[in-house]
């Protein structure tokens, strides 16, 4: 007998939902006319046409090298044509070593025309479609993958859960032992140089913004929160950052501005959950108190947020260069629940343990915490794919009240790419193409080819040919 799975988003209104954020005393608010989306921002001298992102949602589609594949540039050209002025262009990583999967972007000399050609097709869909690209950004984010990297895990510092569920090598999952060395310094320092050549290579190839990923437990995320860890890069909040640090200074210093610079961190990484075997909802793995794992985390009820250290660090990289800060939660290896609300849960992961509108209040909140900190930066915000056809009036409320910058849309991107412009032109999206956060995304990115060696991901309810692999996944596993 199939899983069911609890059903929240009934709403056929917005005074439907209205209703429920008040039973549940939340602070959201929605908007029923369009007007702030629809605004220009500038951004470190730069003028967006709107106040809406697509957020980098990454495909699983490049080649076995690295190289942007065919599937890469029909989702880029298809984001290009969409409408929203501000691209946040997927994980890519600096060094092979460091691929989160078989199919993940990698940024090196050899592929650095195939880069070119992608931003020049995404380029060329969206002046197509509105006329211009003036008002377009077009940015890539570099990343090292860390424990999740997919020859072999590469860790800041050792967490008792983590450790457990970490993959020791390509062929299955095994468990960290305590004495499995951590990256060193020296390594460190050399994969911050790798970062810098990273960037050099992007501003090449014509993006206007990198992107340094410090989100979701990667490497340099790894090492925000990597208090337990000995030598230069860990314990004190100023160790912790050296990294951060370091390579925003050698980017500025070898590009001189010829680049703006981003980064998409986690404001609070949360604690691991399990599912549950009897009931299949997640539930908090043991915890000791205090705390000493994960960024953005109360070391006393580690449930909440502590932005003490979130707000220092956005302060620290504006100081830096830093112009935009992405701000995401949570990790999907561990709480996905918090990072990305959804109705059904991913192959093997667990039923939310709250309702979804509690991590879109979540996502609202911290934001808009980091946002009052600090109002002279451009600040990304994340959790609105779960709204569905209540996510333009939620991001109009966001930007009314000053809590948030730019608004980022990410599954419901790869759902329904054409929202923005549909909304630009009629005022109204359609509610039958929108994303239903059923994370069938999610089961494709998870699942393993012996051919492809990665299963490319996409929307399947919306996208048939997304769709058909998903088909063949399940013919293949069966």
């Amino acid at each position: 007998m199939a899983t069911r799975f609890p059903r929240h988003f009934t709403y056929r209104s917005l005074e439907d939902i209205a209703l429920e954020i008040e039973r549940l005393g939340l602070d959201i608010t929605l908007e029923r006319e369009l007007e702030e989306v629809f605004e220009p921002v500038f951004i470190g001298g730069r003028k967006l046409g709107n106040a809406l992102a697509f957020h980098p949602m990454e495909g699983c589609d490049g080649t076995l090298d690295g190289r942007p594949g065919d599937l890469t540039f029909r989702r880029w050209r298809r984001f290009g044509a969409g409408g929203a002025k501000l691209i946040w262009g997927e994980a890519t990583a600096v060094v092979e070593e460091g691929r989160g999967n078989p199919r993940q972007l990698y940024l090196c000399e050899r592929n650095l025309q195939a880069f070119a050609e992608l931003l020049s097709a995404t380029r060329k869909a969206h002046r197509e479609a509105f006329g211009s690209e003036a008002d377009l950004m077009v940015g890539i984010q570099l990343t090292h993958s860390g424990r999740y990297s997919c020859r072999r895990p590469v860790i800041a510092c050792h967490h008792p859960y983590l450790d457990t569920i970490t993959r020791l090598n390509k062929n299955g999952r095994g468990s960290i032992p305590p004495d499995y060395p951590l990256v060193s310094d020296d390594e460190l320092a050399t994969l911050e140089d790798a970062f810098v050549r990273a960037a050099e290579l992007a501003a090449r190839a014509g993006f206007d913004f990198i992107d340094i990923k410090q989100c979701h437990t990667y490497l340099p995320g790894e090492l925000l929160g990597a208090k337990n860890r000995p030598g230069k890069y860990g314990g004190s909040f100023r160790n912790r950052t050296r990294f951060i640090r370091n390579v925003l200074t050698k980017i500025s210093d070898t590009l001189g501005g010829k680049v703006i610079l981003a980064s998409r961190i986690n404001a609070y990484d949360g604690v691991p959950y399990r599912r549950d075997p009897e009931s299949g909802i997640g539930v908090p793995v043991p915890l000791s108190l205090p705390y000493h794992y994960g960024f953005g985390v109360d070391e006393n009820d580690p449930f909440r947020e502590d932005l003490s250290e979130p707000i220092e660090l956005v302060r620290l990289m504006k100081n830096l260069g830093v112009r935009m800060v992405n701000v995401s939660l949570g990790s999907p290896y561990f709480n996905p629940h918090i990072g990305r609300p959804y109705e059904r849960p991913s192959e093997g992961s667990y039923i939310a343990p709250e309702h979804p509108l509690i991590g879109v209040d979540r996502h609202f909140r911290i934001t808009g915490a980091i946002r009052e900190a600090l109002p002279d930066m451009a600040i990304v915000g994340t959790g609105y794919s779960w709204l569905q056809g209540f996510l333009l009036p939620a991001a109009e409320a966001n930007l009314r009240r000053k809590r948030v910058t730019i608004v980022g849309i990410g599954r419901a991107a790869l759902a329904y790419p054409d929202m923005v412009r549909d909304a630009l032109r009629g005022g109204t999206i359609d509610t039958k193409r929108v994303c239903i956060t059923a994370s069938f995304c999610t089961d494709l990115m998870k699942a393993k080819d012996t051919e492809r060696g990665q299963y490319p991901t996409g929307c399947v309810p919306r996208d048939k040919l997304y769709a058909e692999l998903y088909k063949e996944y399940l013919r293949k596993r069966t």
